[in-house]
């Protein structure tokens, strides 16, 4: 065992890395590793990854992370997973092949598919019952893709050769060697097949997105026994007790256990989910109603605002127009851009999320004018984060009246920008606290894993593992902050898809 205590190993999969971070008992980080995993773009709004890719990333993080603790398996009293969600692997079921690069979240080649969805008026159905709504960003219309266009998988998913997972459910097979085809109810909760109150895969609508059933994997809770690594990956069997969704691992990463508490997480794309309690709370404003998590085989709920782009907006500062050299220099940049150029980013690179949903809309910027610079465009960027980010309070607020007086804990790589945190708190007017740890979502992970293994008190109690490094508060008039917004909500309502406008 080592010298301090058993380790929780989180096993973090992103959009554009894995990583893997072991925590002590006391849920501080001992040791990390990170890997870079690259996106594949073969048609305009198609992404992909390579399920290798996925796999090797995870394997090599683990065992990194372990060498550089100096850990032996003996040491790891569990392993917590926690992934991007939505995310469509398809493999084989004998041999651990995926069939087709994964389709990504952000992929919207079923954008057609939804939108005939919606036409026919079943988009009613899939909300009651899954809390979502028909856009291409969930996980059906990408599984049923592959199903009709990859030769010979419908056929095969029919006779129970095959195996459908998000990426949590693809490590953990490879993981166990292929003895275990399984996921949590919040990664079930995000692929449109799954009643979430019933917490069951449901029937009717694997018939509607002509899906078998043999294909999917068994939903378990959120910690839970989910079997052991196979002995030759990591040097002896090291038990796997944890699975999340990546914004439901940071929501308890962030200990976000009480009813009203609210946590954003700003990495690729910026997620904002609100914990409304046992009971579901059905939208009106076009968000999200999710699975926070199952534990205990009791589910808690949460509204979630979904935004596809807010790290990848300084992403394509970078690689797109190579304006900067680094993320980093955003927030410098944003400090001295002119103060009198309202210069607004819309950033619908892949469509619009919540609480717009529109999948057609193509990114814009408003207001250039031949004194806009490299400064005005960072702030622009920055600033979209936080714009975008109101939307989704202000719908939760409209949706759900007992949410009261705000704070936002956040966390991810954006972050770090103190220029953007203060920019937030002044457009929210509200408090926006830093935690000390901010990779909540792997610590999230490590939290479920600690639990499953005895080591970690339940999420009344959990509580105290959250410590707060700096609490932003609002300095900017609130008439100020409101002639802002709705200089944004004008750009927004241009850069709509055709009839959106009205919405």
């Amino acid at each position: 065992m080592s010298e301090t205590g058993p380790l929780l190993l989180a096993l973090d999969q992103g959009t554009t890395s894995t990583r893997a971070i072991l925590f002590g008992p006391d849920l501080l980080p001992r040791a990390a590793a990170q890997q870079e995993l690259p996106q594949h773009f073969p048609a305009p709004g198609w992404v992909e990854h390579e399920p290798e890719d996925i796999w090797q990333g995870a394997l090599a993080t683990l065992r990194e992370a372990m060498a550089r603790a100096g850990a032996a398996p003996r040491d790891i009293a569990g392993i917590g997973i926690t992934n991007q969600r939505e995310t469509v692997v398809l493999w084989e079921r004998a041999t651990g092949r995926p069939v087709h690069r994964a389709i990504v979240w952000q992929d919207r080649r079923t954008a057609e598919a939804c939108a005939a969805l919606r036409a026919r008026g079943e988009e009613a159905l899939l909300t009651e019952r899954t809390g979502l709504l028909a856009d291409p960003y969930f996980s059906a219309t990408k599984l049923a893709w592959l199903l009709d266009n990859v030769a010979g998988a419908r056929a095969a998913a029919e006779r129970g050769a095959l195996c459908f997972g998000t990426v949590d459910s693809f490590l953990l097979h490879r993981l166990t060697g292929g003895r275990v085809h399984a996921t949590d109810a919040t990664n079930a909760a995000r692929t449109l097949l799954y009643d979430i109150r019933r917490g069951a895969w449901d029937e009717e609508l694997l018939r509607l997105f002509r899906i078998p059933a043999a294909i999917l994997p068994e939903v378990r809770d959120c910690a839970a026994e989910f079997g052991a690594t196979e002995a030759a990956l990591l040097g002896a069997p090291a038990a796997i007790r944890g699975i999340a969704g990546d914004q439901q691992a940071a929501t308890m990463g962030q200990a976000c256990f009480a009813p009203g508490m609210l946590k954003s997480t700003y990495g690729t794309g910026c997620f904002a989910l609100l914990n409304t309690g046992e009971t579901p709370v059905a939208s009106r404003r076009r968000l999200l109603t999710t699975v926070a998590w199952q534990l205990g085989g009791r589910r808690t709920y949460a509204l979630e605002g979904a935004i596809f782009v807010a790290g990848a907006a300084v992403q394509w500062l970078r690689d797109g127009l190579g304006i900067i050299a680094s993320a980093a220099e955003t927030g410098a940049l944003a400090e001295r851009a002119d103060p009198a150029q309202a210069v607004h980013l819309v950033p619908a690179f892949v469509g619009l999320g919540a609480p717009w949903w529109d999948a057609e809309a193509r990114g814009a910027i408003f207001g250039l004018t031949r004194a806009t610079g490299r400064a005005e465009l960072a702030r622009a960027a920055l600033e979209s984060v936080a714009f975008q980010t109101k939307d989704l309070l202000d719908a939760m607020r409209a949706d759900w009246p007992e949410m009261g007086e705000t704070v936002l804990r956040v966390d991810g790589g954006m972050v770090g920008s103190d220029w953007t945190m203060q920019f937030l708190a002044d457009l929210l007017g509200a408090p926006v606290d830093r935690p000390v740890v901010r990779e909540t979502t792997a610590l999230g992970a490590a939290w479920l894993a600690g639990l499953q293994a005895g080591l970690l008190p339940p999420p009344g109690a959990a509580a105290t593992h959250w410590r707060l490094e700096r609490r932003f508060l609002p300095r900017m008039a609130r008439e100020e902050a409101a002639r802002r917004h709705a200089g944004w909500l004008d750009a927004v309502r241009r850069t709509l898809s055709g009839g959106e406008a009205g919405r």
